[in-house]
């Protein structure tokens, strides 16, 4: 497992658990839990993250000393011009190119994508340069057309976010993953450990989650978990499960025996 490397674009990742940076109660937190879920890329949302004014406390010192590469991503942008415009002058505040293009279509109650939207956004992103991860819906059609218009990975929910629902529709995953090439990353509705070890063993090429990391009791010990979840899933997956039957199969064998 040494060697299995996650490759988004022109970048590699020894982890396959990316975190978020939302919904912590303070800085130094957020450094802590991200280091204990041995993530190496965490996103941020520009609009409510400082990572660009270095007049004011900024996350991006609090990690200088590691490994941990950030990922703005566009929350709180409704049209494709806005997460444009948010992209353009981050990457020239920050030098950052990798990042996380959202586009919400419900603001108020399931905070799904507006998938037209961000295909639109991605093919002039694509085309200036940026490495994209498209956080997107979990049908296959889109996730194949953000793949044509130059998405480096695509993000189908899991469920809606924040909801720690689980994988809510796993057929949709796996076809999400027949369509594409390119990485696919299962993004939001993780709610405990044993979820994303489930969306690992589906096939998902990583796991992003923020909020059960966040706002679990211990965020610390959660962090870890997922940690340990997303290697064993992945492990799972590569390993090969054995085939589902509706009857018993004797585990030891039934020819030649003694009496």
């Amino acid at each position: 497992m040494n060697n299995d490397v996650l490759k988004i674009g022109k970048y590699e990742l020894g982890s396959r658990l990316i975190v978020g940076s939302g919904k912590y109660d303070s800085f130094q937190t957020t450094r802590d839990a991200t280091l204990a879920s041995g993530s190496e890329l965490i996103t941020v949302a520009v609009r409510r993250l400082n990572i660009t004014d270095p007049e004011e406390e900024n996350l991006m010192d609090y990690f200088k000393d590691t490994n941990v590469k950030f990922l703005p991503n566009s929350a709180g942008c409704v049209t494709a011009d806005e997460a444009i415009t948010l992209f353009r002058l981050t990457r020239e505040a920050t030098g950052i190119d990798l990042i996380k293009l959202e586009v919400i279509g419900d603001t108020h109650k399931t905070l799904y994508p507006d998938v037209v939207e961000t295909i639109k956004a991605c093919e002039v992103l694509s085309k200036e340069g940026f490495t994209i991860m498209a956080y997107t819906n979990d049908d296959p059609i889109i996730a194949k057309r953000l793949e044509d218009a130059g998405a480096h990975a695509v993000m189908p929910l899991a469920a809606p976010i924040g909801s720690g629902l689980g994988v809510q529709n796993k057929f949709n995953v796996i076809f999400v993953r027949e369509a594409v090439s390119v990485p696919v990353i299962v993004d939001a509705g993780i709610g405990c450990a044993s979820d994303a070890a489930a969306a690992m063993e589906l096939g998902a090429d990583g796991i992003l989650t923020n909020t059960a990391i966040a706002q679990a009791d211990n965020p610390m010990m959660m962090a870890e978990a997922m940690r340990h979840a997303v290697i064993a899933g992945r492990m799972s997956y590569l390993a090969g499960r054995i085939p589902k039957r509706p009857f018993a199969t004797a585990s030891s064998p039934v020819d030649g025996m003694i009496f």
